[in-house]
């Protein structure tokens, strides 16, 4: 981060913004969009002044600039929604997010509590494919996935995820184009065994790896959502086995959680 040109003297603090515009037609706005948000039909200007506690002429005046501008529409006369502006602003939101970038702090958060690297995966075709780390070289023992690694979606706890997402028919197809090929002895390599794991991973919203991609490693994943409710990618913290810690698993969703919603999600975890 940049420093700043002109930094403050140590003795003194950064004003903190205001709470509310500074600007009292703005804070107004911003009041009439909430209450066009609220509904999904169009609002009468009645409704909107008794809800906004506007006079009908102020409500109207600032309604018809926001018109102009596209951010509100008029689909007849006294009524009003929101309009396509909105939308269209954020679709370039959207656009830009980055889950990685999304992700990085919050996973930052979750390795200072549990001192256990954190990883971030995505989903690539037939493999899961870790894109971020957090981990501390000052740690003891640590189980650490090289960025740019991949795995099979069967033998890791992202994947499961993933998996979990898919129609039955579609992890048959999985079954049937990998072979579910295991690495160890507690892998998944029947597609019965499978399901009944991902079955639990629906039910539960959380998937594990138990020594199934290496022995001597355990994983538990939370899912991350877009604004859509569709799973973007996955959270996993990766320890030895006699290490994992159930109580780990309330912070690794709360976490996931943080992320979704930073992407524009209203999933819970």
């Amino acid at each position: 981060m940049r420093a700043n040109a002109y930094p403050l003297p140590m003795t003194k603090r950064a004003k903190q913004p205001p709470s509310t515009p500074s600007v009292q037609v703005i804070e107004r706005m911003f009041h009439l969009l909430e209450v066009l948000a609220a509904r999904e039909d169009a609002v009468s200007l009645k409704d909107i002044s008794d809800k906004t506690g506007l006079h009908p002429s102020t409500a109207h005046r600032i309604l018809n600039d926001l018109t102009i501008g596209r951010f509100v529409e008029r689909p007849q006369a006294g009524s009003y929604r929101l309009g396509m502006r909105l939308l269209e602003l954020g679709n370039l939101v959207k656009a830009r997010l980055s889950v990685r970038d999304a992700a990085l702090t919050p996973m930052r958060g979750l390795h200072k509590l549990i001192q256990q690297p954190v990883n971030l995966s995505l989903r690539q075709g037939d493999e899961i494919v870790y894109v971020e780390r957090v981990f501390s070289e000052r740690s003891g023992m640590q189980v650490v996935r090289a960025i740019g690694g991949r795995a099979p979606l069967h033998l890791t706890s992202v994947g499961k995820l993933f998996l979990a997402c898919d129609p039955p028919q579609r992890v048959r197809d999985y079954a049937t184009r990998t072979g579910l090929v295991g690495n160890t002895r507690n892998s998944l390599t029947q597609l019965a065994a499978l399901e009944r794991e991902l079955l639990q991973c629906r039910q539960t919203g959380v998937a594990r790896d138990n020594e199934e991609l290496e022995i001597g490693v355990r994983c538990m994943a939370a899912g991350i959502y877009d604004d859509q409710g569709k799973l973007v990618a996955g959270l996993s913290i990766s320890a030895p086995a006699d290490r994992i810690n159930e109580n780990w698993l309330d912070k690794l969703r709360a976490t996931a959680g943080e992320i979704s919603a930073a992407l524009g999600s209203a999933q819970p975890n």
